[in-house]
């Protein structure tokens, strides 16, 4: 998150509101995960059927709700100790559900970009617990308060990343061979900007002391890459090079003047891949930076697409969770308590991002769900 959030009340958001939308099953994708040691390729994915299908087929209402609906029954009972609507809550995290098509089903895989929390290591491990397709990296909260790692016992860093094992995806690669796609993941825990932020973490457990280090270690988890994998960057924060301006995707909004606070390393590695592999990196996907500035200033860009085409994605809607009372026209009226849910949602067909869209979901405290509002962000080309 940026500097001004020392300033700003926490604010509390679920993660189910990211979770679903997907097709009538939940079968698990495989995953390999790859460290840059150990560079292993999955085996070679099936052929994928014609990609004919449309968008997810929210056109009909009331398809829209039974499919929102029923992801919403299958998450929703693991955390009836977490919070509204009988599900866990995640401190400022910006998320990213992934379609791809593969034949005539639809296949979501989740992206958490963090934060979880200040080292909320009983939300994380419920997150761990979820039975689906999913990759996450740890961002600056969930490092808040420990600076470098404990020789004596597991500190709630440690515990984290336990919990989530592989599907913490810093510094290293998850293959998922169904899909054709792979996950590379940023530096953990960055806070944006010039600064290393817990370099005592990072070399620790990374062996990384700079900049120019770890723009290395994301470079190669990289390697061995399955050829025909596409390759998703998954960061906490954008990469420097995108402008400096306040409401630029990684601009400073809180400071007279703006700036970049991109990280560079994770410039420096994407630079580095394009110039030396034949990789298609169409999507980098990160949070960190909040879409509404500082000093209620307006809106910041959320997406940016370069003149090679790759796609920069930032995530960071808060608030996530707005709260919202909804009138039942039919019948005796009445009023329902209910919360608006954002979450990002792109489509990846035939190895190309062919939509993405910033989505809120309106979910009662009866447990009723539906598509609210829908904002198109990219549809071939930018929009807005």
């Amino acid at each position: 998150m940026n500097a001004r959030e020392t300033q700003q009340e926490d604010v509390y958001d679920d993660l189910t509101s990211r979770a679903f939308l997907h097709s009538s099953t939940l079968s698990p994708l495989s995953a390999t995960h790859v460290s840059p040691s150990s560079l292993k390729s999955s085996s070679a994915p099936p052929t994928r059927s014609p990609l004919a299908l449309p968008w997810p087929p929210l056109e009909s209402p009331s398809s829209e709700t039974c499919m929102i609906n029923g992801i919403w029954r299958k998450i929703r009972g693991r955390f009836n100790s977490y919070g509204a609507a009988g599900s866990g809550a995640i401190h400022r995290q910006a998320i990213l559900s992934l379609f791809a098509q593969i034949g005539q089903m639809y296949h979501l895989t989740w992206f958490g970009i963090s934060d979880f929390g200040n080292e909320n290591v009983e939300l994380v491990q419920s997150i761990a617990d979820l039975q689906f397709p999913k990759a996450a990296i740890l961002g600056n909260h969930d490092s808040w308060t420990t600076p470098k790692f404990s020789a004596k016992t597991k500190d709630r860093i440690q515990l984290q990343l336990e919990s989530l094992g592989d599907e913490h995806v810093g510094y290293s690669r998850l293959d998922f061979s169904e899909l054709k796609i792979s996950v590379v993941g940023g530096r953990p825990f960055s806070c944006g900007g010039e600064h290393l932020y817990r370099r005592k973490l990072l070399s620790a457990r990374y062996g990384v002391h700079d900049m120019e280090g770890s723009a290395r270690r994301i470079y190669n988890a990289t390697l061995g890459t399955p050829e025909d994998n596409l390759v998703i960057l998954l960061a906490h924060n954008g990469p420097t090079g995108l402008g400096s301006n306040l409401n630029d995707i990684c601009g400073k909004d809180w400071s007279v003047g703006g700036g970049d606070h991109g990280d560079p390393d994770l410039a420096q590695a994407l630079s580095r891949l394009k110039d030396s592999s034949n990789l298609s990196i169409p999507l980098i996907v990160f949070g960190h930076m909040h879409k509404e500035l500082a000093y209620r200033a307006g809106l910041r860009k959320m997406i940016v697409v370069g003149d090679d085409e790759t796609i920069y994605l930032n995530g960071a809607i808060v608030p996530r969770v707005k709260p919202v009372t909804v009138s039942h026209e039919q019948g005796a009226a009445q009023q329902s308590e209910g919360t608006l849910r954002a979450f990002t949602l792109v489509e990846i067909v035939d190895g190309r991002v062919a939509r993405i869209a910033e989505t809120w979901v309106s979910v009662l405290k009866d447990g009723g769900a539906a598509v609210a509002e829908e904002l198109v962000l990219f549809d071939g080309k930018p929009l807005g």
